[in-house]
């Protein structure tokens, strides 16, 4: 995995774990902080049944979620923050996304057979029941691991092989679907309010990041003719870990989600460009320039983020209906 670096030489015995180092007038304060179990979104519509659709494709880390800069201290050194509480927090919710992916979502059979979309697998799917299906004894994992099959840019495997993989993503589906607004369900106790409370210290940390992507993608979610997708260079696994534990997951519904991993974003919106139709708009978000530039080959507006006055910024746009 991208953070593997992170992930495998650290233990985390964080001080945040056991007590808060927010005051309590920060969290009493009268802040716009959506709890984060129930964020305030209207029901997804379906994006494929209206003319004159308004497509809007995210980009993840530092354009809605802070995380990979905690880990290097770039967001620390930007916005002159604690750059050892930053780290920490950062490696406390980099264990939370791992451990949500591996215990719930099947990342240690999966990390190797990494997929662009949910559904790239589902044609190998025979339907079959899974309510009683033993994932843990059907040797889906081979002796010298699975990720000899998984080879290049496609699955190779035999038809038996490749049913187990599909019904690996189509109970990630069942999950996400069914937990993508109550995450802290999924956790269930401790480590809900474990999660609860750093993404309370999280939200002080970055002044607020998070909630103000949240009021962005909600304003897009209440329109009819609108709708978000996810476009991400983390792997799809982790990626829907991070959505559901960052509280995104009433925003994205699971198939408007896409992994760059393999295929790098070109790809990826060609594919979303595809899907939702060459005459609908398309505006592009996101910090970084491999997305830029994407967007300015396809001839597709692109609002940077690299400050939250500019999520801010998109906000008071999307309020008067300026996009």
């Amino acid at each position: 995995s991208q953070y593997s670096p992170y992930y495998n030489s650290h233990h985390y015995n964080s001080p945040y774990l056991t007590s808060s180092n927010i005051s309590p007038a920060a969290i009493t304060a009268p802040l716009a902080y959506q709890h984060p179990e129930h964020p305030i979104m209207l029901p997804n519509h379906s994006p494929e049944s209206h003319t004159g659709k308004n497509l809007f494709i995210w980009d993840l880390d530092e354009t809605i979620i802070i995380f990979h800069s905690l880990l290097t201290g770039t967001f620390s050194t930007r916005f002159g923050k604690d750059s050892s509480k930053a780290v920490s927090l950062g490696l406390w919710m980099e264990e939370m996304i791992f451990n949500l992916a591996d215990s719930r979502l099947f990342f240690n059979d999966l990390e190797e057979c990494d997929q662009v979309h949910i559904d790239d697998v589902a044609s190998d799917d025979n339907g079959q029941d899974l309510s009683t299906y033993n994932f843990g004894s059907d040797g889906f994992q081979s002796p010298a691991g699975a990720g000899s099959l998984c080879l290049g840019s496609g699955v190779h495997g035999g038809v038996d092989w490749m049913r187990k993989l599909a019904f690996r993503y189509r109970r990630v589906k069942e999950i996400y679907n069914t937990y993508k607004n109550n995450v802290g369900g999924l956790l269930g106790s401790p480590k809900r309010e474990e999660w609860l409370q750093l993404r309370r210290e999280m939200e002080v940390l970055t002044d607020l990041w998070l909630t103000q992507a949240l009021k962005a993608l909600a304003l897009i979610n209440s329109r009819p003719n609108c709708v978000n997708v996810l476009v991400t260079t983390t792997q799809l696994i982790p990626a829907l870990s991070k959505v559901l534990l960052y509280g995104l997951g009433s925003a994205f519904p699971i198939e408007n989600i896409y992994s760059a991993t393999k295929t790098g974003k070109e790809s990826c919106f060609e594919r979303v460009s595809q899907r939702f139709g060459r005459r609908a708009v398309y505006v592009v978000i996101g910090d970084g320039a491999e997305e830029e530039t994407v967007a300015k080959k396809k001839n597709m507006p692109f609002w940077r983020v690299s400050c939250r006055a500019d999520l801010e910024a998109l906000s008071h746009a999307l309020e008067l209906d300026y996009l």
